[in-house]
């Protein structure tokens, strides 16, 4: 009815403007091509896309039950100081510089005095050689004394500066700059070891870390380095890990070590060991998760796509409902999103691959793919991603992909098929 009454609309408007004649000579079918472009434009199928940002949890090499994520932490090592110790011995060391200072002034007058004499002497010297060197230049010829005055070099009288007496200063106590010391001790050292989801309120876990002290090494004017740090991990009474880091001496600066804050780089050396502890426990036990993002489509007309916009809203919506720290919530999110999978999986059957008109034809069959495949990589599915690869390219005959989705395509196939 609707497509009867826009044709008699359009015939009016052609004829109040250009007549009955022009009507009579036109063809028919020519007002069908438009119309139906027309109808055709308004029906197009409107594919869109949105970014969804979530967290994914990563499995660790040792996965342990909720209920058991408890551990302790034994650290052993050379490191003793502690903040009281260095301002104790820094006003000890004052002490003795104040005793000191009498002496210091005593050294310090006796050494202004030969300078003193020595400059009376210096003086002597410095009037006897430019005598010498005048007499030498005055009996030059002129042509040798231009060329010597050229260079700059004619006889010059150059007197030593006469010494001054500067006593020394009183000492004056000041702080030390904690930041030169390792203030740590193997209490606080243990405190900063920690598993990622873990409590300390057990030790189903039990660590051991054995820490020596940093050695430097010099070679061809470069300062090298290690600190052999043994670690040891009960799980459940039975041993999981025996191993050993930093032993081998490796390029610490490109400078002598005689021209290094000592203290300062083991300060720095003792934190990246510990870091590095912490990466390798939370990748053997911890909670972890990374943070990917991927690209979902969905076909926004509305009517006989409703339940593909759905399918898309339950699987977004449902990725960002992950929560690594929450097994429970993510076992939930992960059903929600099965929803949305099994729209998508049961429209691939209703796929009319050869009929460009039909509602669903090889357009929605390929967002659909990009989708599963996308999200399967994301999910870390590498198995279900390359199924649906090898089904998309079955039909690919069928789909007109544009260059951005031929590049997407091309980089499935190298991170399945090659990766």
């Amino acid at each position: 009815m609707l497509n009867y009454f826009a044709i008699r609309l359009f015939g009016k408007l052609i004829t109040i403007t250009f007549g009955q004649p022009f009507i009579k000579t036109m063809r028919f079918r020519t007002l069908l091509f438009l119309f139906t472009g027309f109808s055709g434009a308004v029906q197009a199928q409107s594919i869109t896309s949105e970014k969804v940002d979530f967290r994914l949890p990563v499995t660790p090499k040792y996965p342990i039950e909720v209920a058991n994520r408890t551990f302790k932490v034994k650290v052993t090592s050379p490191y003793t100081l502690k903040t009281d110790d260095i301002i104790a011995q820094s006003k000890v060391d004052f002490q003795a510089e104040l005793k000191n200072y009498d002496k210091v002034v005593a050294e310090s007058e006796v050494e202004y005095k030969k300078r003193v004499a020595n400059y009376d002497q210096d003086v002597v010297k410095a009037k006897e050689k430019y005598k010498l060197e005048s007499e030498q230049y005055k009996n030059m010829t002129l042509l040798e004394r231009l060329a010597v005055a050229d260079q700059g070099k004619e006889p010059k009288l150059v007197t030593p500066t006469k010494p001054q007496y500067i006593k020394p200063s009183p000492p004056e106590y000041h702080q030390p700059d904690l930041n030169n010391y390792i203030i740590v001790d193997n209490e606080v050292l243990a405190s900063q070891i920690a598993i990622t989801g873990f409590s300390r309120e057990g030790n189903y876990v039990d660590v051991t870390l054995d820490i020596k002290r940093m050695s430097f090494q010099d070679n061809a004017g470069q300062t090298f380095a290690n600190q052999p740090t043994k670690l040891i991990v009960k799980v459940g009474g039975a041993e999981k890990i025996n191993t050993t880091f930093f032993q081998e001496f490796k390029l610490l600066s490109s400078t002598p070590s005689n021209n290094l804050n000592k203290p300062l780089e083991e300060k720095y050396y003792l934190t990246k060991v510990i870091n590095h502890v912490n990466a390798f426990l939370d990748d053997n036990f911890g909670l972890r998760w990374v943070n990917p993002s991927i690209k979902i489509s969905t076909v926004k007309n509305k009517g006989k796509y409703d339940d593909l916009e759905k399918a898309s809203i339950y699987v977004a919506t449902n990725l960002r409902k992950l929560n690594p720290e929450n097994a429970e919530m993510t076992a939930a999110a992960m059903t929600g999103m099965q929803k949305g999978i099994d729209i998508w999986k049961e429209t691939l059957t209703k796929i009319d691959y050869k009929d460009k008109k039909a509602d669903l034809n090889a357009k929605i069959s390929a967002y659909i793919y990009f989708n599963l495949i996308r999200l399967n990589i994301a999910l870390g599915n590498k198995k279900e991603a390359e199924k649906y690869l090898n089904d998309f390219q079955e039909n690919i005959i069928y789909m007109d992909l544009s260059s951005d989705e031929k590049a997407e395509l091309k980089q499935f196939e190298n991170g399945i098929y090659k990766g």
